[in-house]
Protein backbone atom coordinates (compact mmCIF):
# COMPACT_ATOMS: atom_id res chain seq x y z
CA UNK A 1 0.00 0.00 0.00
CA UNK A 2 1.50 3.42 -0.84
CA UNK A 3 2.08 6.12 1.54
CA UNK A 4 -0.41 7.94 -0.14
CA UNK A 5 -3.41 5.79 0.32
CA UNK A 6 -2.54 5.24 3.93
CA UNK A 7 -3.43 8.71 4.74
CA UNK A 8 -7.10 9.51 5.39
CA UNK A 9 -9.19 10.72 2.98
CA UNK A 10 -9.50 14.14 4.07
CA UNK A 11 -6.42 15.33 3.58
CA UNK A 12 -5.44 12.85 0.14
CA UNK A 13 -4.05 15.15 -2.39
CA UNK A 14 -6.68 15.00 -5.38
CA UNK A 15 -5.75 12.35 -8.03
CA UNK A 16 -2.53 13.72 -10.56
CA UNK A 17 -4.41 15.37 -13.87
CA UNK A 18 -7.97 16.24 -11.57
CA UNK A 19 -8.43 19.15 -9.82
CA UNK A 20 -10.51 19.16 -7.10
CA UNK A 21 -12.02 23.41 -7.72
CA UNK A 22 -12.89 25.01 -10.44
CA UNK A 23 -12.06 28.84 -11.18
CA UNK A 24 -15.93 29.72 -10.98
CA UNK A 25 -15.65 28.30 -7.60
CA UNK A 26 -12.77 29.47 -6.34
CA UNK A 27 -14.93 32.76 -6.47
CA UNK A 28 -18.85 31.43 -5.91
CA UNK A 29 -19.80 33.27 -2.69
CA UNK A 30 -20.97 30.52 -0.16
CA UNK A 31 -21.97 32.69 2.68
CA UNK A 32 -25.74 32.07 3.61
CA UNK A 33 -26.74 34.90 3.04
CA UNK A 34 -25.69 34.04 -0.70
CA UNK A 35 -27.44 30.61 -1.05
CA UNK A 36 -30.57 31.65 -3.72
CA UNK A 37 -28.87 34.82 -5.07
CA UNK A 38 -27.41 35.45 -8.12
CA UNK A 39 -25.94 39.00 -9.16
CA UNK A 40 -26.99 41.11 -11.58
CA UNK A 41 -24.69 41.60 -14.33
CA UNK A 42 -26.53 44.27 -15.93
CA UNK A 43 -26.35 46.40 -12.62
CA UNK A 44 -25.25 49.73 -13.13
CA UNK A 45 -24.06 52.82 -11.13
CA UNK A 46 -24.36 55.19 -14.53
CA UNK A 47 -23.68 59.43 -14.62
CA UNK A 48 -27.20 61.21 -14.63
CA UNK A 49 -25.74 63.04 -18.02
CA UNK A 50 -25.29 59.98 -19.47
CA UNK A 51 -29.16 58.93 -18.84
CA UNK A 52 -32.02 61.12 -21.03
CA UNK A 53 -36.06 60.87 -20.09
CA UNK A 54 -38.06 58.82 -23.06
CA UNK A 55 -39.81 61.61 -25.17
CA UNK A 56 -42.69 58.79 -25.66
CA UNK A 57 -42.86 58.66 -22.04
CA UNK A 58 -46.84 58.21 -21.47
CA UNK A 59 -46.25 60.12 -17.92
CA UNK A 60 -46.68 63.38 -18.56
CA UNK A 61 -47.79 64.46 -14.92
CA UNK A 62 -45.62 64.95 -11.90
CA UNK A 63 -46.97 66.14 -8.23
CA UNK A 64 -44.63 68.94 -7.82
CA UNK A 65 -45.05 67.94 -4.12
CA UNK A 66 -44.69 64.81 -4.30
CA UNK A 67 -41.66 65.11 -6.31
CA UNK A 68 -39.88 67.13 -3.53
CA UNK A 69 -40.49 65.04 -0.98
CA UNK A 70 -38.59 62.20 -3.09
CA UNK A 71 -35.82 64.16 -3.51
CA UNK A 72 -35.29 65.54 0.34
CA UNK A 73 -35.45 61.66 0.76
CA UNK A 74 -33.08 60.91 -1.84
CA UNK A 75 -30.98 63.75 -0.41
CA UNK A 76 -30.67 62.07 3.05
CA UNK A 77 -31.00 58.04 1.76
CA UNK A 78 -29.75 58.15 -1.53
CA UNK A 79 -31.57 55.85 -4.44
CA UNK A 80 -33.06 53.57 -2.53
CA UNK A 81 -34.56 51.43 -6.09
CA UNK A 82 -32.65 51.28 -9.19
CA UNK A 83 -34.23 52.49 -12.27
CA UNK A 84 -34.18 50.88 -15.58
CA UNK A 85 -32.80 51.72 -18.58
CA UNK A 86 -32.18 50.85 -22.40
CA UNK A 87 -28.92 51.80 -23.72
CA UNK A 88 -29.57 53.44 -27.74
CA UNK A 89 -26.51 52.04 -29.03
CA UNK A 90 -27.17 54.68 -32.04
CA UNK A 91 -26.99 57.71 -29.54
CA UNK A 92 -24.56 56.61 -26.96
CA UNK A 93 -26.90 57.27 -24.14
CA UNK A 94 -29.32 55.25 -21.90
CA UNK A 95 -32.94 56.09 -22.32
CA UNK A 96 -35.60 55.95 -18.99
CA UNK A 97 -37.67 52.82 -19.57
CA UNK A 98 -38.72 53.15 -15.35
CA UNK A 99 -37.94 55.67 -12.82
CA UNK A 100 -38.52 58.86 -14.82
CA UNK A 101 -39.45 60.63 -11.46
CA UNK A 102 -36.56 58.78 -9.19
CA UNK A 103 -34.20 60.40 -11.93
CA UNK A 104 -35.55 63.82 -11.47
CA UNK A 105 -35.55 63.75 -7.90
CA UNK A 106 -31.68 62.65 -8.14
CA UNK A 107 -30.65 65.70 -10.20
CA UNK A 108 -32.63 68.08 -8.00
CA UNK A 109 -30.83 66.13 -4.89
CA UNK A 110 -27.00 66.81 -6.61
CA UNK A 111 -26.42 63.53 -7.44
CA UNK A 112 -23.44 62.53 -10.08
CA UNK A 113 -24.69 59.30 -10.80
CA UNK A 114 -27.71 56.67 -10.29
CA UNK A 115 -27.92 52.88 -10.25
CA UNK A 116 -30.03 51.46 -12.73
CA UNK A 117 -31.00 48.17 -14.30
CA UNK A 118 -30.09 47.73 -18.00
CA UNK A 119 -32.79 46.00 -20.21
CA UNK A 120 -32.56 45.15 -23.75
CA UNK A 121 -35.71 46.35 -24.59
CA UNK A 122 -36.68 46.93 -28.13
CA UNK A 123 -38.41 50.22 -28.74
CA UNK A 124 -41.78 49.35 -29.19
CA UNK A 125 -41.69 46.52 -26.64
CA UNK A 126 -40.22 49.48 -24.03
CA UNK A 127 -43.44 51.72 -24.57
CA UNK A 128 -45.59 48.73 -24.16
CA UNK A 129 -44.02 47.84 -20.59
CA UNK A 130 -44.01 51.62 -19.87
CA UNK A 131 -47.79 52.28 -20.31
CA UNK A 132 -48.24 48.78 -18.57
CA UNK A 133 -46.38 50.44 -15.65
CA UNK A 134 -48.14 53.43 -15.62
CA UNK A 135 -51.66 51.78 -15.80
CA UNK A 136 -51.11 50.19 -13.40
CA UNK A 137 -49.68 52.42 -10.57
CA UNK A 138 -51.68 53.95 -8.15
CA UNK A 139 -50.67 57.67 -8.06
CA UNK A 140 -50.97 57.92 -11.44
CA UNK A 141 -53.68 60.33 -12.23
CA UNK A 142 -56.83 59.29 -14.25
CA UNK A 143 -56.72 61.56 -17.19
CA UNK A 144 -53.22 60.27 -18.07
CA UNK A 145 -53.99 56.40 -17.02
CA UNK A 146 -56.74 57.06 -19.94
CA UNK A 147 -54.16 58.25 -22.43
CA UNK A 148 -52.16 55.42 -21.61
CA UNK A 149 -54.73 52.88 -22.33
CA UNK A 150 -55.70 54.31 -25.40
CA UNK A 151 -51.77 53.75 -26.18
CA UNK A 152 -51.92 50.68 -25.01
CA UNK A 153 -54.48 49.64 -27.39
CA UNK A 154 -53.03 51.34 -30.58
CA UNK A 155 -49.42 49.46 -30.00
CA UNK A 156 -51.64 46.13 -29.82
CA UNK A 157 -52.90 46.42 -33.08
CA UNK A 158 -55.73 48.29 -32.10
CA UNK A 159 -57.27 45.53 -30.01
CA UNK A 160 -60.37 45.50 -28.51
CA UNK A 161 -61.13 47.15 -24.88
CA UNK A 162 -61.29 44.12 -23.24
CA UNK A 163 -57.83 42.69 -23.99
CA UNK A 164 -56.53 45.61 -22.69
CA UNK A 165 -58.43 45.62 -19.80
CA UNK A 166 -57.36 41.63 -19.16
CA UNK A 167 -53.50 42.58 -20.59
CA UNK A 168 -53.34 45.30 -17.20
CA UNK A 169 -55.64 43.67 -14.76
CA UNK A 170 -58.22 46.37 -14.40
CA UNK A 171 -62.15 45.64 -14.50
CA UNK A 172 -63.45 46.49 -17.81
CA UNK A 173 -66.29 49.07 -16.27
CA UNK A 174 -63.14 50.38 -14.16
CA UNK A 175 -61.45 51.09 -17.52
CA UNK A 176 -64.42 52.56 -19.23
CA UNK A 177 -64.73 54.79 -16.04
CA UNK A 178 -60.73 55.87 -17.10
CA UNK A 179 -61.61 56.53 -20.66
CA UNK A 180 -65.04 58.82 -20.14
CA UNK A 181 -62.43 61.70 -18.59
CA UNK A 182 -60.97 61.94 -21.77
CA UNK A 183 -64.90 63.50 -22.81
CA UNK A 184 -64.29 66.38 -20.45
CA UNK A 185 -63.22 70.03 -21.02
CA UNK A 186 -59.53 70.55 -21.18
CA UNK A 187 -59.89 72.31 -17.67
CA UNK A 188 -61.37 69.60 -15.94
CA UNK A 189 -58.72 67.54 -17.18
CA UNK A 190 -56.09 69.60 -16.24
CA UNK A 191 -57.98 70.11 -12.42
CA UNK A 192 -58.40 66.02 -12.60
CA UNK A 193 -54.51 65.89 -12.88
CA UNK A 194 -53.46 68.78 -10.10
CA UNK A 195 -55.95 67.11 -7.96
CA UNK A 196 -58.50 69.78 -7.23
CA UNK A 197 -61.18 67.48 -8.68
CA UNK A 198 -61.31 63.85 -7.82
CA UNK A 199 -62.25 61.36 -10.73
CA UNK A 200 -65.48 60.27 -8.62
CA UNK A 201 -66.42 64.13 -8.65
CA UNK A 202 -65.79 64.58 -12.31
CA UNK A 203 -68.07 61.83 -12.87
CA UNK A 204 -71.29 64.19 -12.28
CA UNK A 205 -69.83 66.35 -15.64
CA UNK A 206 -70.01 64.03 -18.15
CA UNK A 207 -73.40 64.01 -20.06
CA UNK A 208 -73.80 67.81 -19.31
CA UNK A 209 -73.77 70.86 -22.18
CA UNK A 210 -70.73 72.44 -21.48
CA UNK A 211 -72.11 75.53 -19.72
CA UNK A 212 -73.27 73.15 -17.28
CA UNK A 213 -70.00 71.30 -16.86
CA UNK A 214 -68.91 74.85 -16.28
CA UNK A 215 -70.96 76.12 -13.64
CA UNK A 216 -71.04 72.45 -12.06
CA UNK A 217 -67.38 72.40 -12.19
CA UNK A 218 -67.19 76.28 -10.28
CA UNK A 219 -69.64 74.50 -7.78
CA UNK A 220 -67.48 71.81 -7.04
CA UNK A 221 -64.16 74.00 -6.81
CA UNK A 222 -65.84 76.62 -4.70
CA UNK A 223 -67.89 74.07 -2.09
CA UNK A 224 -65.86 71.24 -2.41
CA UNK A 225 -68.94 69.21 -3.11
CA UNK A 226 -68.91 65.67 -2.52
CA UNK A 227 -69.22 63.56 -5.73
CA UNK A 228 -72.86 61.94 -4.41
CA UNK A 229 -73.82 65.21 -4.41
CA UNK A 230 -72.31 66.63 -7.48
CA UNK A 231 -74.11 63.84 -8.76
CA UNK A 232 -77.48 64.53 -7.32
CA UNK A 233 -76.90 68.09 -8.78
CA UNK A 234 -76.17 66.72 -12.39
CA UNK A 235 -79.65 64.67 -12.45
CA UNK A 236 -81.60 68.02 -11.32
CA UNK A 237 -79.77 69.79 -14.41
CA UNK A 238 -80.42 67.00 -16.68
CA UNK A 239 -84.65 67.31 -15.85
CA UNK A 240 -84.29 71.04 -15.35
CA UNK A 241 -84.68 71.88 -19.45
CA UNK A 242 -82.44 75.05 -18.78
CA UNK A 243 -81.03 76.80 -21.83
CA UNK A 244 -77.73 76.64 -22.91
CA UNK A 245 -75.80 79.49 -20.78
CA UNK A 246 -73.41 79.46 -17.87
CA UNK A 247 -75.20 81.94 -15.71
CA UNK A 248 -79.31 80.24 -15.92
CA UNK A 249 -76.80 77.11 -14.73
CA UNK A 250 -75.06 78.78 -11.89
CA UNK A 251 -78.62 79.89 -10.38
CA UNK A 252 -79.92 77.01 -10.70
CA UNK A 253 -77.11 75.46 -8.84
CA UNK A 254 -76.95 77.79 -6.33
CA UNK A 255 -81.05 77.61 -5.54
CA UNK A 256 -80.52 73.93 -5.87
CA UNK A 257 -78.20 74.01 -2.61
CA UNK A 258 -79.99 76.73 -0.91
CA UNK A 259 -83.00 74.45 -0.68
CA UNK A 260 -80.81 71.72 0.69
CA UNK A 261 -79.36 73.92 3.18
CA UNK A 262 -83.16 74.72 4.29
CA UNK A 263 -84.43 71.50 4.79
CA UNK A 264 -85.30 70.27 7.45
CA UNK A 265 -82.74 67.94 9.14
CA UNK A 266 -80.03 68.55 6.56
CA UNK A 267 -82.18 66.73 3.61
CA UNK A 268 -82.22 67.44 0.59
CA UNK A 269 -85.55 67.14 -0.84
CA UNK A 270 -85.03 68.23 -4.46
CA UNK A 271 -82.01 66.04 -5.51
CA UNK A 272 -84.03 63.26 -3.35
CA UNK A 273 -86.78 64.21 -6.45
CA UNK A 274 -84.17 64.75 -8.90
CA UNK A 275 -83.05 60.78 -8.12
CA UNK A 276 -86.73 59.64 -8.17
CA UNK A 277 -87.47 61.27 -11.48
CA UNK A 278 -84.66 60.21 -13.03
CA UNK A 279 -84.99 55.88 -12.00
CA UNK A 280 -88.89 56.53 -13.46
CA UNK A 281 -87.55 58.18 -16.33
CA UNK A 282 -84.56 55.11 -17.04
CA UNK A 283 -87.17 52.71 -15.72
CA UNK A 284 -89.69 53.70 -18.09
CA UNK A 285 -86.72 53.18 -21.22
CA UNK A 286 -86.12 50.14 -19.70
CA UNK A 287 -82.52 50.86 -19.02
CA UNK A 288 -80.83 47.60 -17.67
CA UNK A 289 -80.92 47.46 -13.68
CA UNK A 290 -83.08 50.87 -14.31
CA UNK A 291 -86.28 48.51 -12.24
CA UNK A 292 -84.09 47.73 -9.07
CA UNK A 293 -82.43 51.25 -8.96
CA UNK A 294 -86.19 52.65 -8.96
CA UNK A 295 -87.30 50.16 -6.07
CA UNK A 296 -84.38 51.53 -4.61
CA UNK A 297 -84.83 55.04 -4.82
CA UNK A 298 -88.75 54.51 -3.97
CA UNK A 299 -87.68 52.96 -0.73
CA UNK A 300 -85.25 55.40 0.20
CA UNK A 301 -87.75 58.10 -0.31
CA UNK A 302 -90.45 56.10 1.76
CA UNK A 303 -92.45 56.18 -0.91
CA UNK A 304 -95.85 54.08 -0.30
CA UNK A 305 -97.42 52.11 -3.12
CA UNK A 306 -99.92 53.45 -6.09
CA UNK A 307 -103.20 54.77 -4.72
CA UNK A 308 -105.22 56.86 -7.69
CA UNK A 309 -107.08 59.10 -5.14
CA UNK A 310 -103.87 60.13 -3.47
CA UNK A 311 -102.36 60.97 -6.81
CA UNK A 312 -105.61 62.58 -7.64
CA UNK A 313 -105.38 64.64 -4.42
CA UNK A 314 -101.76 65.87 -5.20
CA UNK A 315 -102.39 66.86 -8.64
CA UNK A 316 -105.36 69.02 -7.34
CA UNK A 317 -102.72 70.49 -4.33
CA UNK A 318 -100.23 71.19 -7.03
CA UNK A 319 -103.07 73.06 -9.42
CA UNK A 320 -104.22 75.45 -6.33
CA UNK A 321 -100.47 75.85 -6.00
CA UNK A 322 -99.80 76.64 -9.14
CA UNK A 323 -102.69 79.24 -9.03
CA UNK A 324 -100.87 81.30 -7.08
CA UNK A 325 -97.80 80.98 -8.30
CA UNK A 326 -96.53 84.17 -9.46
CA UNK A 327 -95.23 84.63 -13.18
CA UNK A 328 -91.33 85.59 -11.94
CA UNK A 329 -91.02 82.43 -9.46
CA UNK A 330 -91.68 80.15 -13.14
CA UNK A 331 -88.01 81.44 -14.87
CA UNK A 332 -85.22 80.11 -14.35
CA UNK A 333 -83.73 80.74 -11.15
CA UNK A 334 -87.20 81.11 -9.81
CA UNK A 335 -88.77 78.72 -6.63
CA UNK A 336 -91.00 76.66 -8.82
CA UNK A 337 -88.78 76.12 -12.17
CA UNK A 338 -86.49 73.89 -11.06
CA UNK A 339 -89.38 71.44 -9.31
CA UNK A 340 -91.51 72.07 -12.52
CA UNK A 341 -88.73 71.66 -14.98
CA UNK A 342 -87.82 68.19 -13.58
CA UNK A 343 -91.45 66.91 -13.43
CA UNK A 344 -92.48 67.93 -16.93
CA UNK A 345 -89.69 65.53 -18.10
CA UNK A 346 -90.62 62.58 -16.14
CA UNK A 347 -94.56 63.08 -17.13
CA UNK A 348 -93.08 63.30 -21.05
CA UNK A 349 -91.59 60.01 -20.57
CA UNK A 350 -94.43 58.65 -18.56
CA UNK A 351 -97.35 59.56 -20.85
CA UNK A 352 -97.37 58.26 -24.35
CA UNK A 353 -97.03 60.44 -27.60
CA UNK A 354 -100.31 61.41 -29.65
Amino acid sequence: MSSVSALPEEIRPPPKGRRRFTVDALFTDHRPQAVGVEDLPTAKEIRLERIEADPEQPRRTFDPDRLDELTASIHREGVLQPIAVSYDAERDVYVVVHGERRLRAARAAGLAAIPAIVRDVPHDRRLVQQLMENIVRDDLNPVDRAAALRALKTQLGDAPWETVAEMVGIRRSRLFQLLGTEKLPLGVRDDIRSGRISEKQSRALQGLPASQQEALRDAILAYDLPAETATRIARALKHADLEDDVTAAAAFIAALRDESADAPNGGDPLSQAAGLLAAIEAAVAGDRGSAEALAAAAKTARARAFDGDRLRDEVLALARTLSRTPSDELVPGGAAYMPLSMLRGTLDSLLPAD
